[in-house]
């Protein structure tokens, strides 16, 4: 038989591994729900159509027919699986609208697809964490603030380096590219969004080509995509650029209000960052993203922003704010840099030992006992020698091998120490960092369980 070769992007995570990813996963759902935000789930597929109107994203979506479809079905009824959870929401809050209470707090953890070419922390397959708030018709402007520290919080939660979530709004810099004089601020908008990827030459190019500036108004653009601040100081370097515009008035003010807010709260974790832009259309305020501090080559693992229109059914608009974690791209550079350790690769702390087949009975009403007070055990394959049953529960990594004696008394083995002390199974418990596998920064006394 040939070997069986991995289908690029899709990941699959070994058991060590998926620990980490469940531990990630729960952190994420126990500060959400800190939060008051409720849990949802949206179908896997929208029209094509639809998503295809939402943003510069149509070369990544993958579309779903079935192997032999009819030739008649037009390509606007067409279905596509969803590359972001952003738009899904905003159909299920148009969709259920009279169901739901205003501003809607929700958070949706749940697989999408997108054509990525595969690549480092890039997949075509993987999860997404994400919150939103969305209101009807007006949506109250410290929400957007809100978000960015809620997912603060998770950050500092994980077993991970320091995050720091960059924002910037999309006003300031609309208003800034048509005060230097821009004929196309989307444009500009989207060459700024290539700025770490191209360079400042090729993207002064393209705002000379694309946007209409002039050599000085381009270089102006790049000027303040240089603009980087923990405090409000960022306001009057914008300032003295000499660009003006009631669009950059409005845009430099709500950033100010994000900045000054969320630095009195967790100083040091949101910072301005003027470059940031987002390239989906649907932004319309403040926008984010988020770097891990010492692997900011590595790019975005979170991001997300505020959208004015993308929700509305000609009579009632559904503003929102929200901020989504890219957790398999998280866990790829946690995995893949080798910068967390799991505890063991199996939720079990306590094997209980088989002294013969007709004493699995007893092994098992003390795994029994075991379970029913939490611990997570299992009963040893076979009735093999022990020494070959210990190495069992080494090489699965379970810390503690359990015995009972012909006589009916009990032990327990730490068998990485070798001790091994008289136990009942109604009330011995493990140490609390071995009741489940530890998640922790490599070299890092920090963890979570």
């Amino acid at each position: 038989m040939s070997r069986i070769a991995p289908l690029s992007g899709f990941p699959e995570w070994l058991p060590a591994e998926r620990v980490v990813e469940q531990q990630v996963l729960d952190t994420v759902r126990r500060v959400f729900e800190l939060h008051g935000f409720a849990s949802i789930e949206t179908r896997a597929v929208e029209p094509l159509e639809q998503m295809l109107r939402k943003g510069e994203i149509d070369k990544e979506v993958y579309v779903l027919r079935r192997l032999h479809a009819d030739s008649d079905v037009a390509e606007t009824d067409a279905l596509a699986l969803h590359f972001d959870l952003t738009v899904p929401f905003a159909r299920y809050v148009l969709q259920n609208s009279g169901h739901l209470e205003f501003p809607f707090r929700r958070y949706q953890i749940q697989k999408v697809w997108r054509g990525e070419r595969p690549q480092e922390g890039r997949f075509r397959e993987f999860t997404q964490a994400d919150i939103d708030v969305i209101g009807r018709d007006t949506l109250a402007f410290h929400h957007e603030v809100e978000v960015a520290l809620v997912m603060a919080e998770v950050f500092r939660s994980l077993p991970c380096p320091p995050a720091v979530i960059l924002v910037n709004n999309r006003k300031l810099a609309e208003g800034f590219f048509l005060g230097a004089g821009a004929s196309d601020a989307a444009a500009a908008l989207r060459a700024i969004d290539k700025l770490d990827k191209i360079g400042p030459a090729k993207v002064a190019a393209l705002l000379e080509s694309d946007a209409g500036l002039s050599p000085e108004g381009a270089q102006k653009c790049l000027a303040l995509a240089q603009i980087r601040s923990a405090d409000i100081s960022f306001v009057q370097q914008v300032r003295d650029l000499g660009v003006e515009h009631p669009l950059l008035d409005e845009g430099l003010g709500e950033l100010e209000s994000v900045i000054a807010a969320a630095s009195a709260r967790m100083p040091g974790a949101v910072v301005a960052d003027l470059k940031i832009a987002r390239g989906l259309d649907y932004y319309t305020g403040t926008v984010y993203e988020t770097q891990l501090v010492g692997y900011e080559s590595f790019g975005s693992v979170c991001s997300g922003g505020r959208y004015d229109s993308l929700a509305s059914d000609g009579r009632t608009t559904y503003p929102g704010v929200g901020i989504s974690l890219g957790v398999t791209r998280l866990l790829s550079v946690l995995i893949g840099r080798g910068l967390v350790t799991a505890s063991r690769s199996v939720p079990t702390a306590v094997l209980v030992a088989v002294s013969d087949d007709a004493g699995r009975q007893a092994s098992e009403d003390v795994a029994a006992a075991l379970r029913g007070r939490g611990v997570s055990t299992e009963v040893a394959p076979s009735a093999a020698k022990f020494g070959k049953q210990i190495r069992h529960a080494d090489r699965r990594g379970i810390p503690f091998v359990w015995f009972v004696a012909d006589d009916g008394t009990h032990s327990v083995k730490d068998i990485r120490s070798g001790d091994q002390v008289a136990a009942d199974p109604t009330s011995w418990m493990p140490p609390a960092d071995d009741l489940v596998p530890v998640v922790a920064l490599a070299h890092n006394e920090e963890s979570t369980s």
